[in-house]
């Protein structure tokens, strides 16, 4: 497909835009009105200035973290709910021409709320890509392509529909928005065995900061590589992506199996860290190390690409430690299991799959996250000093993800995402509260922070590794003056390792003017200008 130029009546809506939302723009001549071709309704249907009845709802509806919506929190001047993609390049070209900032929000789960939230003291609006939700799958050519606003679990149910023995290897949390999760090399439980969401990834289209939808051939391989895992916000608007399907077993198997501190957890750490990156690809067996009265509890919830009794069969050999027998196991079809690793508490047999479609709206609670990477074996008595630290800190809980299998066959290269080969697990730093007082958000973030430097002797170095998609403010902010580029390495370094000067590059060539930014996107070459 040849380049889509943004048509004459684009540019008309973006005048429009301009008038009605910016009294206090340069005079411009009376736009024509918007035509049919450029937008789907009124405009009323899509732009919710700040005093509209409606903003508050619209804004809080994909708020996935309550931190971010207090009365201090900077607010967008108005929200832009596209509803097709002309809508998408008139805002661009509106926003552009006028200097307004963007915030681009598929989902909403960014941790530290740079996709609804501005903190350059600029006016700016967010652009919701949550309208535009399309999925077609396509089976016979074992492929989908979905619009960045639809949720991963409306991917997964559109599917299942088509296949009961297709799948796609992409997050845990079915809310997720597409468009982030795939940019930033979103991962799931069958990592080990198809790798990550960008590296099933075969097409894409975005809108350009010239208001143009790209896709891949348009865009060139450059750029198409840089959103699939560098971030799309960084780029320019990403509208969809094609992606190829992986083959499911008919039936799979999820177990879930706990151990305290007093019942060998730390012994059970040990042993994890040799199978969990190692073992049969077909497996993903997620550690988490939880505090809980005046302990630690050791949770593995796991995932198997076949039946129960294979499963037992491989794990009393392979990791005799966990005990694990038939009764642990529940058998279940692909679907189930992606509703199941959502929420294990919660899921209920014979749960009709459509569960899955919940956007859950407006159901934010107060959260900090943040990330690591292990290439060396933790020991048994670092482990117990980490149960400590946890014990003392009380709510911060530590999630080991295994890496290994495809996850290590894959160049680091290949894609934007560069954290491959030499990777045991990732580790997330978690801590949820229901206080709203800024002082409880002071106290667990520091108890987040404090856990993170205790860790420092056991996660990897030069650079400190970290997940774009476990977004963290914590690791360097771009203020975008004189030293950008100096800034944006800070944080760059530790998202993107060797990745980040082509990053670069590839940003300076197709956004020299650095309109698509936010507190840790890609920063341009220095003296691009």
């Amino acid at each position: 497909m040849a380049e889509k130029p943004a048509s004459p009546s684009c540019f008309f809506f973006a005048a429009s835009l301009v008038l009605l939302t910016l009294s206090s723009c340069l005079a411009s001549p009376t736009p024509t009105p918007p035509s049919p071709s450029c937008l789907s309704g009124t405009l009323s249907n899509i732009l919710y200035r700040n005093n509209n009845a409606s903003f508050p709802t619209v804004l809080e509806n994909y708020i996935r973290n309550a931190r971010w919506n207090t009365t201090t929190t900077p607010k967008p001047s108005l929200i832009i709910t596209p509803l097709q993609e002309a809508d998408v390049q008139a805002a661009v070209l509106c926003a552009k021409r006028i200097g307004l900032q963007i915030r681009i929000r598929s989902g909403g789960h960014d941790y530290e709320g740079l996709s609804y939230v501005s903190r350059s003291q600029q006016p700016y609006f967010v652009l919701d890509m949550s309208n535009l939700r399309q999925i077609t799958v396509d089976i016979g050519k074992q492929v989908a392509t979905v619009q960045a606003g639809a949720t991963l679990g409306e991917l997964y149910y559109n599917i299942r529909k088509n296949s009961k023995i297709h799948g796609f290897p992409a997050g845990l949390c079915t809310t997720l928005g597409v468009g982030g999760h795939i940019s930033g090399g979103g991962y799931g439980a069958m990592l080990r065995k198809y790798g990550l969401s960008v590296d099933n990834v075969i097409d894409a289209k975005i809108v350009d900061v010239k208001g143009r939808i790209l896709d891949r051939k348009a865009m060139g391989e450059d750029l198409f590589w840089a959103i699939r895992g560098g971030g799309g916000a960084s780029f320019g608007v990403v509208l969809s992506y094609t992606v190829k399907l992986v083959p499911v077993t008919e039936t799979v198997t999820v177990f879930r199996v706990e151990r305290t501190l007093e019942q060998n957890a730390t012994d059970l750490a040990v042993q994890w860290q040799q199978v969990a990156p190692t073992i049969d690809d077909r497996f993903f067996l997620r550690l988490l190390l939880l505090p809980s009265n005046k302990t630690v509890k050791a949770s593995i919830v796991a995932f198997f690409l076949g039946g129960a009794d294979e499963a037992v069969s491989i794990l009393k050999k392979k990791f005799p430690l966990l005990g694990l027998e038939k009764q642990n196991c529940i058998e279940m079809s692909w679907i189930e299991s992606a509703i199941w690793l959502n929420n294990p508490d919660d899921y209920k047999i014979g749960v009709k799959p459509e569960i899955i479609l919940n956007r859950r709206l407006n159901t934010a609670g107060f959260l900090k996250r943040k990330s690591d990477y292990v290439q060396v074996p933790i020991s048994k008595e670092a482990l117990e000093g980490i149960a400590k630290k946890i014990i003392e800190l009380g709510k911060v809980a530590l999630v080991f993800n295994p890496y290994g299998g495809k996850m290590a066959e894959i160049p680091a290269d290949a894609t934007a995402f560069p954290h491959r080969a030499g990777n045991l697990f990732k580790i997330q730093y978690s801590v949820n509260w229901n206080d709203s007082s800024p002082a409880a958000a002071e106290n667990f973030v520091n108890e987040t922070r404090s856990l993170y430097s205790y860790m420092t002797p056991f996660v990897s170095k030069n650079p400190r590794s970290a997940f774009l998609n476990y977004r963290d403010l914590d690791i360097g902010i771009n203020t975008f003056g004189k030293n950008s580029y100096e800034e944006g390495k800070v944080y760059g370094a530790k998202y993107f390792n060797g990745n980040f000067e082509r990053l670069v590059k590839i940003k300076t060539a197709v956004d020299p003017d650095n309109f698509f930014r936010n507190e840790q996107s890609i920063p341009i070459l220095p003296n691009n200008h």
